[in-house]
């Protein structure tokens, strides 16, 4: 259903005040002490629960919710045998106490939707290429970045919610019951979650608005909206031709290169020489409003969708003298490339000794991490299986060749956008940005989205966040814009008033 909005629904200029001096005064620090902790997802920390990380800073964030002292919260951490634990939130509808804020008399409020909050704890590994003077575990706030693993993705969530809920308590505004559930294995591909939520299931209600706050943004500029996400097959991709390496001299040109040959396989799958994924089912048609959208934040966004990349000869010049070129200058055509288009990275190899180590030996095996990230509507499931086909069969000198397969992620289309939430968006970028709401696909993958828009086929989703230009989640220098932060939080308490009137 779609309602008029009241004109006023917070005191702005206080909900930002409020929200700048937590992140001041609190938030950083909170941050700074989670991102010192190595909670590495299960897949690159498959001891975590002897470890104790994942267990520390839920507890940690466990510790401070209830210290924040909301009136009305309810916190808890639950915990399915042999699953990452989660936490979870819950407070209930109120219909608020201010007599100046939203007293629109044709605004009518209902309390039978909830409004549920998404975020996750558990971080990437360390990776390298870190600044001399940064490190994964050694935070360090600079310039308005907060430096270090897992603060912008995605440790800041459930301290923004929260302190999003504080300000709409403070000013008494009216609000929907809310519910939040932060879990720690969305960097290994959210395994336990849907477990998590068939548990709680009957405790998340009747759920209209999801706010997610593990996304980017394409600039620090204006409130940005995740309109797709693009989904996820990975595996390693093994080739075997020996039991045991033997001299390259005495053995190469007779023995065939595990190497050569894993590269012959991937050219079933890619063209090496665009990059284009060859199978035609791993692609679909960009719809027509997301390719309507994708146009207006091309040119909002124009060369600054390529030139935000650490590019390796961006300053001193490529070969020639010239700089290195993305696979296309096109706004429009680098958007799709990276939301809706099918790309495949290695992300990972083995068999190969390190370059002071490299004699002259035939390796008996190579293998590859493969990720290949897929268009928000292609099945995983389906892809997976056909992937693992086109790599087995028939493989060259019928050498020993293995995918296994670590699973997939179904990427997600987002619903229409109700007139209401439209105009909330709108309002709350305006307010605390300044700017229009801007609507962008991301390449990268949150399983959370497609089992909430199938569990959920009604809700509304607010998929957001703060990795924006040169954040670098995943990588070497990742960091969380703080004022970009503050203006969020901010926005999201709005958005969550608006709900209360629809």
């Amino acid at each position: 259903m779609n309602a008029r909005l009241p004109t006023s629904l917070l005191n702005t200029q206080q909900t930002l005040g409020q929200v700048s001096q937590a992140w001041d005064n609190d938030l950083v620090k909170q941050l700074s002490d989670y991102i010192a902790i190595p909670a590495k997802s299960p897949m690159f920390d498959p001891d975590w629960a002897q470890h104790g990380l994942i267990d520390t800073v839920v507890q940690n964030a466990y510790d401070w919710v209830q210290a924040q002292r909301v009136a009305g919260l309810s916190l808890e951490i639950i915990r399915l045998p042999g699953r990452t634990p989660v936490l979870f939130f819950e407070v209930p509808a109120s219909s608020g106490t201010s007599t100046n804020i939203a007293s629109d008399q044709d605004s009518t409020r209902a309390s039978s939707q909830t409004v549920m909050m998404y975020g996750h704890l558990d971080k990437q590994p360390e990776f390298t290429g870190w600044r001399a003077d940064l490190g994964p575990w050694t935070p360090k706030y600079e310039d308005g970045k907060l430096y270090g693993r897992g603060g912008a993705d995605d440790g800041y969530a459930i301290y923004a919610a929260i302190t999003a809920i504080q300000a709409l308590k403070t000013q008494g505004a009216a609000h929907p019951r809310i519910v939040g559930l932060v879990e720690t294995c969305e960097e290994s591909g959210s395994g336990d979650l849907l477990a998590y939520i068939d548990t709680l299931r009957t405790r998340l209600g009747d759920v209209g608005l999801v706010i997610c706050l593990d996304s980017g943004a394409g600039n620090y500029d204006q409130l940005w909206l995740t309109n797709s996400l693009r989904g996820m097959a990975s595996g390693t991709l093994k080739v075997e031709v020996l039991t045991e390496g033997v001299h390259s001299g005495d053995a190469s040109g007779l023995v065939p290169s595990s190497f050569r040959i894993l590269r012959h396989l991937l050219d079933r799958l890619e063209d090496s020489a665009s990059g284009r994924l060859l199978p035609a089912s791993f692609h679909c048609q960009v719809p027509a409003d997301r390719l309507a959208q994708a146009q207006a934040t091309a040119a909002i966004l124009g060369n600054e969708l390529y030139k935000r990349f650490p590019w390796a000869h961006a300053d001193c010049g490529g070969s020639a003298g010239q700089p290195m070129l993305p696979t296309t200058t096109d706004p429009l055509k680098a958007l799709l490339a990276r939301t809706w288009t099918p790309t495949l990275s290695v992300t990972g190899a083995e068999g190969l000794p390190t370059l002071q180590n490299a004699g002259n030996v035939l390796r008996p095996y190579t293998a590859f991490k493969l990720s290949l990230r897929l268009p928000p509507l292609i099945d995983a499931a389906t892809a997976v299986a056909e992937l693992k086909t086109l790599l087995e069969d028939n493989a060259p000198y019928q050498a020993k060749v293995t995918f296994a397969s670590d699973g997939g992620a179904t990427g997600w289309n987002a619903p229409s956008t109700a007139t209401w939430f439209e105009q909330a968006l709108n309002q709350a970028s305006q307010d605390y940005f300044g700017a229009p709401c801007g609507y962008i696909g991301q390449g990268g993958t949150i399983p959370l989205m497609n089992m909430l828009s199938t569990g959920f086929p009604k809700a509304q989703m607010m998929v957001c966040g703060v990795l924006g230009p040169k954040s670098n989640a995943h990588g070497p220098n990742e960091f969380l814009h703080v004022p970009y932060a503050k203006k969020l939080t901010a926005a999201v308490a709005q958005v969550i008033a608006a709900a209360a009137y629809v």
